[in-house]
């Protein structure tokens, strides 16, 4: 089943169900107004919609209309949880390794986790509107999971159950602002402003036997400015699956249904697969010559992230943002 939320002028949007293939929607406010009514009620609401999935790819909905991604906001316009992992740790190793500082043994079974603004994602075709290209703004591409009601305590052998939707990630981060931030020894807050989610969110049957083991089998592509920057397998290194960061999460507190959780910046020891984000490539660079030679994002940049199943057909829309300054009326 694939779900998206329409701009209607409204904070929250309106669920609509999408077809297979992203051609046509149709509006279900009469079963869930929006995504979280849905989700706070998924077992009672998920049969209906599946429903209503079913006849509209068979075009058996009179009232189906075209499905436009640039309508789109973020599948849950905000959240009353977002949490992201790095949970792909060779990516961690490197980042460290570019600074000379040798990585705690601890991040290979103890999962690194924040916790970020969830009240007002972008919408995944809206601007990404910044004060200053010193700030060093870079893009980092991910896969996340909603959940349900996770109970405190949940084990990670338990924790597939509650994962109801997928969806992409553009976690902005502003990487000259990280270090003063973490020295503070209090953890990010002006350096990881809004998030954008992809147009679609999915149920895990969607990909088959692409969703295997907690995690998603398939490569996660960027592309910067029209050129294609990155597509490693999501699948592939990543330490702790989905499962592992739900059980992580959940250990001292319970999870409202509706909690995104990221994976992290999707990274692959294999480099020839690119990377999904502007400081891994710097570092890489660091690593290979002393020198960072590719700039963070400049104003006017372009950044998609999208994801094609094995019959190149997208699964989730594409997440297409343009990097703009913030004009005087908005910075007052």
């Amino acid at each position: 089943m694939k779900l998206a939320t329409l701009n209607n002028g409204k904070r929250d949007g309106a669920l609509v169900v999408v077809s297979r293939d992203l051609a046509r929607a149709v509006h279900v406010t009469t079963i869930a107004p929006t995504l979280q009514s849905a989700l706070d009620q998924w077992g009672e609401v998920a049969p209906q919609l599946a429903k209503v999935y079913q006849r509209l790819n068979e075009c058996a909905c009179p009232d189906a209309f075209p499905f436009d991604e640039e309508a789109c906001l973020s599948p849950l316009p905000r959240a009353y949880q977002w949490i992201d992992g790095s949970a792909y740790v060779n990516h961690v190793e490197l980042v460290r390794k570019a600074r000379g500082a040798d990585m705690p043994e601890s991040f290979w079974h103890d999962p690194l986790m924040y916790q970020g603004g969830s009240d007002s994602f972008l919408p995944p075709r809206g601007p990404i509107v910044m004060g200053s290209e010193e700030w060093g703004i870079d893009f980092e591409s991910e896969v996340a999971v909603i959940t349900d009601d996770v109970p405190m305590g949940t084990r990670s052998q338990g924790a597939a159950s509650h994962i109801k939707l997928l969806m992409l990630v553009n976690d902005v981060s502003l990487r000259n602002l990280i270090p003063g931030e973490l020295a503070k020894g209090f953890g990010f807050f002006q350096s990881k402003p809004s998030s954008s989610f992809s147009p679609v969110a999915i149920t895990p049957d969607e990909l088959g036997d692409d969703w295997r083991d907690g995690k998603v089998h398939l490569p996660l592509v960027t592309h910067l400015n029209g050129a294609l920057f990155g597509q490693p397998d999501a699948g592939v290194d990543m330490t702790f699956n989905f499962d592992e960061l739900i059980a992580h999460a959940a250990k001292t507190r319970p999870l409202g249904a509706g909690c995104i959780i990221g994976s992290g910046t999707v990274s692959n020891y294999d480099r020839s697969r690119g990377s999904s984000c502007l400081a891994e490539r710097r570092m890489l660079e660091i690593i290979e010559s002393g020198q960072a030679t590719t700039p963070f994002l400049r104003f006017g940049d372009t950044v998609s992230i999208a994801m094609q199943d094995r019959n190149g057909m997208s699964l989730f829309g594409t997440i297409l943002q343009r990097v703009t300054q913030a004009t005087a009326e908005r910075a007052s």
